[in-house]
């Protein structure tokens, strides 16, 4: 491997997704397998930026983008498909998870950047 390409590996949990700076710790389940405290990075949108899914004819529901980075490694090397559901403990209740479909995954030098939808009220 490239001394680039060693850098950017060690800079995943060095850096990014360090729980001092900007990751916190989350269970995440997927495909059947639960992978305990990892760090990740979860970025969501807040309530006033949510659109109203036009097609639904029902008021009140939003659908709502998440977008979570994640290393490789921590999900055992899987990536998760698009249109399976992942679920998320919240930090606040970790028993408590919220459960998202997966609308896309990108895996660069070994970050996962996984975007993820639900239907909430």
């Amino acid at each position: 491997m490239s001394a680039f390409k060693d850098m950017v590996a060690a800079d995943i949990h060095g850096v990014f997704l360090n729980v001092d700076e900007f990751g916190e710790r989350r269970t995440v389940k997927y495909n059947g397998e639960t992978y305990e405290d990892i760090p990740v990075v979860l970025n969501g949108i807040k309530e006033s930026d949510r659109k109203q899914l036009v097609f639904d004819h029902t008021m009140g529901l939003y659908l709502v983008t998440d977008i979570m980075h994640v290393a490789l490694s921590d999900l055992g090397g899987h990536m998760p498909e698009k249109g399976h559901i992942l679920s998320i403990s919240d930090p606040e209740v970790p028993t408590f998870f919220q459960d998202y479909y997966v609308a896309s995954c990108l895996n660069t030098v070994g970050m996962l950047r996984i975007e993820l939808e639900v239907t909430s009220e």
